[in-house]
């Protein structure tokens, strides 16, 4: 019954893609894979090569891989839209529209063509979110990569205050066990 349901709602999202859209992959609370629809159910995206992330096998045995294996080239390819979208559930993500516009479609296109083949990876800096900004709005701009970047700078500003403020905490009380223990 969930598949029939993550199937029909798949294919509802498929029928009204237009070409240049991007498309984004939820693969569990983690992260998203995306891609660029190039049309006849076909996609182009940046992947690793062995359970890189086309399906929805996630296995996160590190943090900056693809599905677990660790990466530092990946592939931009073109891919059936229903062998990429495995067991998630698709969906039309064109918000970067927001703030960057979009080329027209068979620019998109041709601009992710033009990157068939290896090229660098990086999950921070370079990842198929980055990818697929790229090519319909150009800009190599990850959201999930910058909300990362944000979390991991938030607990690093937590953990410089903690400090300050067990170092004054720490200093304020020798301070006062140094005052109680002077001759009067």
């Amino acid at each position: 019954m969930a598949q029939k349901f993550v199937r029909e709602h798949n294919q509802t999202v498929l029928d009204n893609l237009d070409e240049g859209d991007c498309i984004e992959f939820p693969r569990g609370r983690v992260y998203s894979h995306w891609g660029v629809y190039i049309g006849n159910e076909e996609i182009i995206h940046l992947a690793g090569d062995e359970n890189d992330g086309i399906n929805g096998n996630f296995d996160s045995g590190h943090l900056f891989t693809i599905c677990g294996r660790r990466f530092n080239k990946a592939n931009v390819k073109i891919d059936n839209f229903w062998d990429v979208v495995g067991t998630s559930k698709a969906k039309k993500n064109n918000d970067k529209d927001k703030k960057c516009k979009a080329f027209p479609p068979n620019e998109i296109i041709e601009r992710g063509k033009s990157r068939i083949g290896s090229i660098p990876y990086n999950v921070l800096w370079c990842n198929c979110e980055h990818f697929a900004a790229w090519c319909r709005n150009g800009e190599n701009w990850s959201q999930q990569a910058d909300s990362f970047l944000q979390w991991v700078m938030g607990i690093g500003a937590a953990v410089v205050v903690g400090g300050l403020a067990y170092t004054g905490y720490s200093d304020s009380k020798k301070k006062k066990k140094e005052e109680t223990q002077q001759p009067l």
